[in-house]
């Protein structure tokens, strides 16, 4: 019998030491509810679920966000539809201006409330913010960075880079000069017409007299006066392109004579016969493996409008812009032969974190709804045709409304699968997180009610151990 080293009572310290580190140890996974509280109590599954928690978080945080893209998807197509109802009022008037049974002053009332709207939808465009970022003003859209074009445009399909084309020839007003200086005084009675527009002139007036009833009469016949060095006259077509007439007629040959408007005389010209515009013509460079992105697109063509061009391709391409007037490859002022380079970037659209991961981005375009950007700008009523120029152009726009509007209703609706996705997502890896790193209760239970027990035995052993040694003091008795 030993007294120095009770080896009983090591072993039952030993085991009710390590029972009472289980029972610890069972404690706090009963009271926090995971299995993993420390790294050592699993590694691997301690690394595994911080990140899928990482990416559980990222995914709750996607969502919200993707739901506040929705938010701003909804004011935007809000204040779309305001413009969208303005494009229509202003149609209607113009369908009413056309009628014939308005007189100039009826026109001028309608003109008014169009421009009215047109200052609305301005206003509109420039003001619509969420969260002070602004929504309709082009801001979101590509930026086009470029000299002699203005109101470009891109489609979703246009890809950031460099596009070049030449502007071979400008697009040209109507036009036709008199030859001749007015008179001191007028000699003759008579009309002349600008485009069905009629203006009297009787004999006796001055020169001036004379300018000012023709420069008044042109402005609303779609006209424009040039006054020359040599005094004489030169008329042009307000509008660009090949779509553009100067129809100028006079009532008699006497008063053409003296007019120098002998253009038409005072005969029924055919349209055909009339002076007219031509449109610019503009040679895209698709030199294969060039600097120019359209040697992607082989299949590019150009529609012209006057100065305005539209560049389409197949897949969706487009690209539409306003030509600086008189800008071509003959007499480009700054030596540049015509040229135009776009470069076209992927800044500007609003881009969408609707993943937990880096570069996991939605695009979101919203295209300018000014009236410049719309085309709309410069209707007026008032002139000769211009109520049904009017309704072309405003059809056009209301078109260009509706296509910016159901592409704002294709985001939302794939941002609700998204947030729906995002959500299933996040229910999966939590059922998943949980697997890895909650405890099962029950069956740690089990565990603690058992370690509990041992703690007690070991507890009643190493009592019994303890009394080991004293049987030796029997001996010394």
């Amino acid at each position: 019998m030993k007294i120095n080293n009770n080896i009983s009572a090591i072993i039952s310290n030993k085991h009710l030491l390590r029972n009472e580190g289980a029972l610890s140890a069972s404690m706090e996974r009963l009271s926090s509810g995971f299995r993993i509280n420390h790294a050592a109590d699993d590694p691997s599954g301690m690394s595994i679920s911080n990140k899928m928690n990482a990416q559980i978080r990222g995914l709750e945080r996607a969502s919200r966000n993707s739901s506040d893209g929705m938010s701003v998807i909804d004011t935007a197509d809000g204040a779309m539809t305001e413009i969208t109802s303005m494009i229509q009022r202003m149609r209607e008037l113009s369908v009413q201006a056309a009628n014939d049974l308005n007189s100039y002053s009826d026109k001028e009332a309608i003109q008014l409330e169009i421009d009215n709207l047109k200052e609305e939808v301005n206003r509109i465009s420039s003001t619509t913010e969420f969260n002070t970022k602004s929504l309709l003003d082009g801001s979101l859209d590509n930026r086009v960075y470029t000299d002699n074009v203005t109101r470009v445009q891109t489609s979703e399909r246009v890809e950031a880079g460099k596009y070049f084309f030449t502007v071979e020839k400008a697009a040209e007003q109507a036009s036709f000069d008199t030859g001749k200086t007015l008179p001191d005084t007028l000699a003759n009675s008579g009309t002349v017409i600008f485009d069905g527009y009629t203006v009297e002139l009787t004999a006796g007036m001055s020169r001036e007299e004379v300018y000012e009833a023709l420069r008044k009469g042109a402005e609303i016949g779609n006209t424009e006066i040039v006054g020359k060095a040599d005094e004489s006259l030169e008329f042009k077509s307000v509008a660009y392109g090949a779509d553009a007439y100067l129809d100028i007629r006079v009532s008699n040959s006497e008063l053409a004579n003296e007019l120098g408007i002998e253009m038409n005389g005072h005969n029924n010209a055919a349209k055909d016969d009339l002076p007219k515009g031509k449109n610019a013509e503009v040679v895209l460079d698709k030199t294969p493996d060039g600097p120019s992105q359209f040697q992607d697109h082989q299949q590019a063509t150009v529609h012209y409008k006057g100065n305005k061009i539209v560049i389409s391709d197949a897949n969706g391409f487009e690209m539409s812009m306003m030509l600086d007037a008189g800008y071509d490859a003959t007499n480009a002022p700054d030596g540049s032969a015509g040229k135009i380079q776009l470069d076209v970037t992927d800044i500007g659209p609003m881009n969408l974190q609707i993943g937990a991961n880096e570069g996991q981005l939605m695009a979101v375009k919203v295209a300018a709804m000014d009236t410049k950007s719309l085309y709309i700008d410069d209707l007026d009523v008032t002139k000769q045709g211009g109520a049904s120029r009017a309704i072309a152009q405003l059809d056009d726009a209301l078109a260009a409304v509706n296509k910016s509007r159901a592409s704002l209703g294709a985001y939302s609706n794939r941002l609700e699968h998204t947030v729906a996705s995002l959500d299933a997502t996040n229910e999966n890896m939590n059922a998943a997180v949980s697997r890895i790193k909650d405890v099962d209760m029950a069956t740690e239970m089990v565990e603690y009610t058992k370690d509990n027990v041992l703690q007690q035995a070991g507890t009643s052993a190493l009592a019994q151990a303890n009394e080991l040694p004293q049987m030796a003091l029997q001996l010394l008795q």
